[in-house]
């Protein structure tokens, strides 16, 4: 499932790796380190241990944050060693990254609250909301595709590698050895040398893509609007009367082209490192949809709600055009080595063929269509189920989101490893950030096993969405929260099988799979549970992909212990059970929904972390470590 009312990001960073973690898998640093950052031929021979991110007692703060003991004091841009500056504490950057990023993901979720609230108080669950959710599958789908997964998977690994390009042409040469093209390649010789600059790859990279892009999308746009009544009908062919999701359908298609700008933006600034522009974007779309809707619910009804998508998704382009201007190399640089003719036309994008974007396109279109999947059987379902079914998955699948925040901040750094050919540092990467994401996600499910109806009651429960709308919703929510885990493996599992250059199938053929599942599943149970048999459906589906992903990756791209993360996930997962247990008891206790939700915050966590002790497991512990160190010397 895809939240369009909320994003996260990702940036590319010279071969460094170091995010202070909470946790660790077993075998591995219950603390992180950050490594020099070496050119992949000394990297491979340097065994000098790394300085720790974290201080030594008794040494001031920021002298563990990197070489020289100076972090980064902001998050924007940070120095490349190729343009002559030293690199900074990475591990510090990344953390300072990670937070600014959490802060707009979070006030970016906390506003698509606000919209649902909005939604839910002006047209509850009715024929009005189903047929504005029958139409916003068409932003869902695009965020998915333009702004979430497919752009960034496809894009933020090709600026990457322009990056790379570009350091290697503006390194001087050492002497005695012969110049070398933008891809590494030892020139044959047979190439003439010229005084004139070469090509810089990233401007080259956007001059080739973006026009075609944009005229692509256009196109797309276009048809959709005349489509739209065929989309309706085939999306919800159970709709009493389909007019009105029609108009709110042209209404919403020009996302299509607006999302994709925004991910073509947000890709080429995450890979500059450049954190905050593409993190607030759901920032300003959600202000564009509540602003709409309250100025216009009125008059224009729930086309209102639709009208402010289409703006929103403006707001969210021009949020990162300045930043994009700026950072986009307008001139270009003059190259410290001796550019060849016959090197001026190796393509700067070579991981934009057909080959490597069709296994993308097919993988990120077979996950959203889970929910096509669920609307199409909700469509069946008396009115308002396609609107308990989107409540209950927006809002529970909020700790998702923020778990893998970290994955998405890291995937540039575990595409760079592997362009290097570090197979090891990606593959320390990878296992620390499933340790992270799953104890964050986890801890969220155990909240939303315990609290559900009172989540649902103090966020939606006013003006037309009364007390069985909340009964309905929560138990649907309950029912998702199954499979939230799932869906934090396949965003977390699929970033590495796309980091490399070389094609793969295999996480869309996971993701088929699982959606052959969900399909299968949800004929079978809707009949007879109704919106919790499609529910149910969802969380075996995508359970199943992330499955296959976590068996496949370690033999495909990144040697990860399959087995090792699979037993701390199922230590998380037994600490989590005894939570949500604890909560689910304890909620009745409090007649008052505020302060019962208040009280399951700091129960649900407390024996979260206490059952993870007991079960020993690492991340659990490790985090309990680091948090008494920070107060023991007090920084």
């Amino acid at each position: 499932m895809s939240e369009t009312g909320t994003g996260t990001g990702a940036g590319a960073l010279p071969q460094t790796e170091a995010l202070p973690q909470a946790g660790a898998l077993p075998q591995a640093e219950a603390l992180p380190q950050a490594e020099e950052a070496l050119p992949p031929s000394e990297a491979l021979a340097h065994t000098e241990p790394a300085p720790p991110l974290l201080p030594a007692p008794g040494q001031p703060p920021g002298s563990g944050s990197g070489p020289g003991g100076r972090g980064t004091t902001a998050v924007g841009p940070a120095p490349d060693p190729a343009d002559g500056g030293e690199a900074p504490g990475l591990g510090s950057f990344l953390a300072r990254a990670a937070a600014a990023t959490a802060v707009l993901t979070v006030l970016g979720a906390a506003l698509g609250l606000v919209r649902d609230q909005a939604i839910a108080q002006y047209f509850g669950a009715s024929d009005a909301s189903d047929a504005f959710l029958i139409a916003w599958t068409v932003p869902e789908m695009a965020a998915t595709l333009l702004i979430e997964d497919g752009m960034a998977l496809l894009l933020v690994p090709a600026f990457s590698l322009a990056l790379t390009r570009r350091a290697a042409d503006q390194a001087p040469a050492e002497p005695g050895t012969r110049s070398a093209g933008a891809t590494g390649e030892p020139d044959d010789g047979k190439a003439e040398a010229t005084g004139e600059p070469g090509p810089d790859p990233v401007r080259e990279l956007v001059a080739v893509t973006l026009p075609r892009l944009c005229l692509l999308l256009t196109a797309g746009a276009a048809l959709l609007m005349v489509g739209a009544p065929w989309v309706v009908g085939l999306l919800a062919p159970g709709l009493a009367d389909p007019g009105l999701a029609v108009d709110c359908t042209r209404l919403t298609a020009v996302t299509v082209l607006t999302f994709g700008i925004t991910g073509y933006f947000s890709a080429a600034l995450r890979a500059h490192r450049s954190f905050l522009p593409p993190a607030g974007v759901y920032v300003a779309y959600n202000i564009g949809i509540i602003g709409m809707t309250l100025a216009l619910h009125s008059v224009w009804g729930v086309r209102a709600a639709a009208a402010g998508v289409a703006v929103g998704s403006l707001l969210m382009i021009l949020t990162q055009l300045p930043t994009f201007l700026r950072l986009l190399p307008l001139t270009r640089p003059r190259l410290r080595r001796p550019v060849r003719l016959g090197r001026r036309a190796v393509r700067t994008a070579p991981l934009l063929g057909v080959t490597v974007l069709a296994p993308i396109v097919l993988f990120v279109v077979s996950r959203q269509s889970q929910v096509l999947v669920e609307r199409f059987l909700a469509s069946t379902l008396p009115a308002g189920a396609i609107s308990h079914l989107n409540y209950a998955q927006k809002v529970a699948q909020m700790p998702m989101v923020l778990s893998l925040m970290i994955c998405t901040v890291t995937f540039p750094v575990v595409a760079r490893a592997m362009a290097d050919g570090q197979r090891e540092k990606a593959r320390r990467r990878v296992e620390r950030d499933l340790a992270l994401a799953g104890m964050v996600v986890l801890l969220g499910t155990a909240v939303v096993l315990g609290y559900a109806p009172q989540i649902i009651e103090v966020l939606f429960q006013r003006g037309a969405f009364d007390v069985s709308d909340t009964e309905a919703t929560a138990q649907v929510m309950r029912v998702y929260a199954a499979g939230l885990l799932g869906h934090c493996l396949v965003g977390a599992l699929s970033r590495p099988f796309f980091s490399s250059t070389r094609p793969t199938w295999f996480p869309a053929f996971a993701m088929g799979t699982g959606l052959l599942v969900t399909m299968g599943a949800g004929y079978a149970l809707t009949y007879r549970f109704g919106v919790d048999g499609i529910a149910t459906a969802n969380a075996l589906g995508i359970s199943t992909t992330a499955l296959l992903l976590l068996m496949g990756l370690g033999t495909r791209v990144v040697p990860i212990r399959a087995r090792a993360v699979a037993v701390s996930l199922g230590r998380l997962t037994g600490a989590a059970l005894v939570a949500g247990a604890a909560g689910w008891a304890a909620a009745p206790v409090l007649p008052d929904a505020a302060l019962s939700l208040a009280a399951g915050c700091v129960l649900v966590p407390a024996v979260f972390f206490l059952t993870g002790l007991a079960l020993r497991s690492p991340e659990v512990v490790s985090l309990l470590a680091l948090i008494r160190r920070r107060f023991t010397d007090g920084r």
